[in-house]
């Protein structure tokens, strides 16, 4: 990088990014956290450079907003998009497409089993960000699978097992360009080579669609929907004092609700409180314009549609695909712009279909962008400083080849170490509430760790990105989990609670997976070996005193 010089700073070079991950978790606050880090980071830059001193000291200081701007100027047309389609995610939502497929939904489904699929389905469709994800679906089929007698528990864990993981893997979202800016120069080409290695989210959506479809429900689960079998005089609720709860509540976290605000969580009872409040905002906040009444099923359909499609032709475009080059090569040259035309193509479609009918005047329309650009602001402040915080350990510390060569000299053997990141990249993730800070923190980590050219290297970053995805799943604190009980109105800790053994037996089966993955290189035999032994667990727990109805 201009201006920068990488150096050897030894095991000073692994102090940044610990201090930054020891700070979050203990303030659970990623945005000082990393700047901290950064600064951190630049002081021992200096110091080991010129020697300790004030002046040393200034010079650290002024390097942590030269370093971010370096960031920016290099990815520049990456944060345009998440801003566009930030812009376009809420546009949608004003438009009135979601109220539309509701009806039509209402009047197509014969049985709570398509019922179930269909959220499932439409939690796939919508991929490209999973805020946009939990409210919509949330809201499209709550009316729907409770005629049908769909536990609220049940449609918040379908809404939230869609939404993340469908945004992990999917090259046309938000969480696609935000990974592919962690990993750098060919992050998104990198990105899309380890989707076949983030087992947790592809394991989470066929575990949904089995689930549906054969509905052998265990644990609190199947206590939730059979209590919605009841008639209503007769329905009880879930034990508040089950043994999930009482995990819960004895941790005592402290998070930050969407919208910002403190939540404590000491108590049940002012969890439950506090947590409702936090949902309600986080949804007013969300969708903050009037929902238009006159939206039919093809304004939330085609712009989805018209985003992939000219996403796709943006890349070959960008890469010469037209001159001659060939396809591999024009999608990888420079995707980020591709996806730029695609969302800015989306958006003029979205203004011919949605302005002449008048499903928003031209006021309206410019105020869903506004209102789209300010919802990323968040995410790309994450970006920028988790950007600063991996080129700082990245090109002026080598943190990356003193944890190397610190393993190899202590005989760790790197195989085992895809399984390791994973349960760490968990850990982080339910702790912080946030699967984008977790991805933040430790990426920067793996890529030093790991060479591109490793075998290892793509299993490391599905590791990561599964990890991150499975402790934010069965966090109370997570926003996208706040936002599922929101979407279903569901009672938020119940949620928590109902969806931990669902999503804890993908974890465990992924696990496994990353351990045979660590040691074949080989994407395919983990998936299988963990799609069978998953099956076979769902099976077991269902037939098990576990998987009873406790009367």
């Amino acid at each position: 990088m201009e201006g920068f010089d990488l150096i050897s700073t030894g095991a000073w070079s692994i102090i940044p990014p610990i201090l930054a991950l020891a700070l979050a978790l203990i303030t659970k606050e990623v945005y000082s956290s990393l700047a901290v880090g950064v600064f951190v980071g630049m002081v021992i830059y200096q110091f080991t450079l010129n020697g300790a001193g004030f002046e040393q000291l200034v010079d650290s200081f002024t390097m942590v907003p030269q370093m971010m701007a370096e960031q920016i100027a290099g990815n520049g047309a990456l944060l345009l998009f998440l801003a566009l389609l930030g812009a376009l995610v809420v546009v949608i939502a004003a438009a009135g497409g979601s109220r539309a497929y509701a009806e039509w939904v209402s009047t197509h489904i014969k049985n709570a089993k398509m019922a179930q699929i269909l959220t499932a389905v439409l939690g796939i469709i919508i991929f490209v960000d999973d805020y946009f994800n939990c409210l919509t679906v949330g809201a499209v089929m709550r009316p729907v699978t409770d005629r049908f007698k769909i536990s609220h528990e049940k449609l918040a864990w379908i809404i939230d097992s869609t939404a993340a993981p469908i945004c992990i893997i999917a090259p046309v979202s938000s969480w696609a360009v935000a990974v592919g800016g962690y990993l750098g120069e060919g992050g998104f080409t990198t990105f899309v080579q380890s989707i076949p290695y983030n087992f947790y989210a592809l394991l989470t959506i066929v575990f949904v669609f089995f689930m549906c479809a054969t509905k052998r429900d265990f644990g609190p689960m199947r206590v939730a929907e059979a209590e919605m079998q009841q008639p209503a005089d007769a329905q009880r609720s879930i034990p508040e004092k089950n043994s999930a709860l009482e995990a819960v509540s004895t941790v005592g976290l402290t998070g930050a609700a969407a919208d910002g605000s403190p939540l404590n969580m000491d108590t049940i009872i002012a969890e439950e409180d506090e947590l409702d409040e936090a949902a309600q905002s986080a949804v007013e906040e969300f969708k903050g314009m009037a929902i238009s009444e006159k939206g039919r099923v093809f304004d939330l359909i085609i712009p989805i549609v018209v985003l992939i499609i000219f996403s796709i032709l943006g890349m070959l475009y960008a890469g010469g695909f037209f001159q001659g080059v060939d396809f591999a090569t024009a999608v990888g040259e420079n995707p980020v712009f591709g996806l730029c035309i695609g969302v800015c193509v989306a958006l003029v479609v979205t203004a011919l279909m949605f302005l002449p009918r008048k499903l928003m005047t031209l006021s309206s329309y410019m105020d869903g962008v506004a209102e789209g650009v300010r919802s990323m602001v968040g995410a790309i402040m994450i970006l920028v400083l988790a950007w600063s915080l991996g080129g700082t350990c990245r090109y002026l510390l080598g943190t990356g080849e003193f944890v190397s060569s610190f393993l190899e000299s202590i005989g760790v053997g790197l195989a085992f170490l895809p399984a390791v990141i994973f349960v760490v990249a968990a850990f982080i993730g339910f702790a912080m509430g946030t699967s984008w800070g977790t991805i933040a923190l430790i990426l920067p980590i793996v890529i030093g760790v790991f060479p591109a050219d490793n075998p290892l290297f793509l299993v490391a970053i599905g590791a990561t990105l599964g990890g991150a995805v499975y402790g934010d799943h069965v966090s109370p604190i997570s926003d996208t989990t706040i936002l599922s009980s929101a979407g279903a109105q569901c009672n938020h800790l119940r949620h928590v609670a109902t969806q931990l053994p669902y999503a804890s037996v993908v974890a465990v089966v992924c696990l496994v997976g990353y351990v045979i993955a660590g040691f074949t290189g080989n994407p395919w035999i983990s998936l299988v070996v963990g799609a069978v032994l998953m099956i076979g667990g769902v099976f077991v727990l269902n037939h098990s005193p576990y998987g009873a109805v406790k009367k």
